[in-house]
């Protein structure tokens, strides 16, 4: 029986999420698998890959053929430098302890890689953040100019009118005054 391990599609339209699954070549994409060996979400920045590394690894070893993207993503995980290490120690060019102190290696290496990229992210996010507040403050100090500008003028127009006003009582009582005297 040839197998495969290959991608098992789910979710929603526009939204899809994968389990990787050990199928056999003739089954249907979505169809009969032996084992599913992990999960993937190609959604999130930076993709989730939730793997269980023991039976990937030992599927790998059994001669099973992934898919393009399965070995793109196995190869992220590790599975093939190991697959690697072990080759090497079978060969005796190292021991079990030197192949898993490489690995570790790697591991710890790509972890730290990762957590950079995260926090470059998060620092992006931040600026972007605070650029917006920046451009939403602008705008909301223009807003507030024009109000006060506004305020003003219609401050001074009713100024005036009161002024006009009080000048017509002036005037006519002045009138009032002088034909009360005649």
């Amino acid at each position: 029986m040839a197998t495969k391990i290959r991608l098992q599609r789910h979710g929603r339209k526009g939204y899809a999420f994968y389990s990787i699954v050990i199928a056999d070549v003739r089954a249907p994409r979505d169809g009969k698998f032996t084992e599913k060996i992990g999960t993937y979400n190609p959604n999130t920045n930076p993709a989730t890959v939730d793997l269980k590394f023991d039976r990937a690894l030992y599927w790998v070893e059994v001669g099973a053929q992934p898919t393009d993207t399965v070995r793109n993503i196995l190869s992220r995980e590790g599975v093939y430098l190991m697959k690697h290490l072990k080759g090497g120690v079978k060969k005796g060019a190292f021991d079990e302890t030197a192949a898993q102190a490489k690995f570790d290696a790697w591991k710890a290496d790509r972890q730290k890689g990762l957590a950079a990229i995260e926090s470059k992210l998060a620092a992006d996010k931040r600026a972007a953040e605070k650029a917006r507040l920046e451009a939403e403050k602008k705008a909301d100090a223009k807003v507030q100019e024009r109000v006060a500008e506004k305020k003003a003028a219609e401050a001074a127009a009713k100024a005036e009118a009161e002024a006009a006003a009080a000048s017509e009582n002036e005037v006519t009582e002045e009138t009032n005054a002088e034909t009360t005297e005649a």
